[in-house]
This record gives C-alpha cells, sequence and structure tokens, in this order.
C-alpha cells in the first residue's frame, strides 16, 4: 500500500505563506510619549480603530512593549518608520 503524502506538501507551502507574513510591529515604552499620541499616531499610521490603539497603547505601558500590528516586513517597515519619525519606538521581529 502506497502512502500519500500530499497533505505535507501543503501544510509546507502554507507554512511559507505564514512565515512571509510572520512579522511584528512593536511599539516600545516610554517616559516621553503621551497615551494620547501614541493612540492618535496607531490610529492615523497602522489604521488602528480608536478601540484598538488605546488598548495597544495600554498593553505598551503595561509590559514594556507591544506588537501593535503583525504583516510582512514590507508593509511593516514605511509604519515603523513613521511611528519613529513620531519619537516612538518601534521596531519589526
Amino acid at each position: 500500500m502506497k502512502a500519500n503524502y500530499s497533505w505535507q506538501e501543503e501544510k509546507q507551502s502554507d507554512l511559507e505563506v505564514l512565515d512571509d507574513k510572520g512579522h511584528h510591529l512593536i511599539v516600545w515604552n516610554d517616559d516621553v510619549n503621551t497615551f494620547d499620541w501614541v493612540i492618535l499616531s496607531l490610529i492615523e499610521i497602522c489604521k488602528h480603530t480608536p478601540e484598538q490603539a488605546e488598548q495597544c497603547a495600554l498593553m505598551v505601558h503595561f509590559k514594556g512593549k507591544y506588537a501593535v500590528k503583525s504583516g510582512s516586513y514590507e508593509d511593516l517597515c514605511p509604519q515603523a518608520e513613521a511611528l519613529l519619525d513620531r519619537g516612538i519606538q518601534a521596531t519589526i521581529e
């Protein structure tokens, strides 16, 4: 009896797609930026809803950093740069 391994190939293909979008935009806590500024920036740059931006800002404050958005490196890079231009520390992981 011959085993069928086609499902493994499909899974590998799925993983490659996930890896391509597996980056996270991380915002770091600081003692300089206000909650309102971070919230406004997340709304304008990351296209968050006000509620989502507020929740992200709270997570950044209490955890020290938080992944505010996921996606491909190419999509996240301009957003990270825009946050940095506003004085908000951001990295992509």
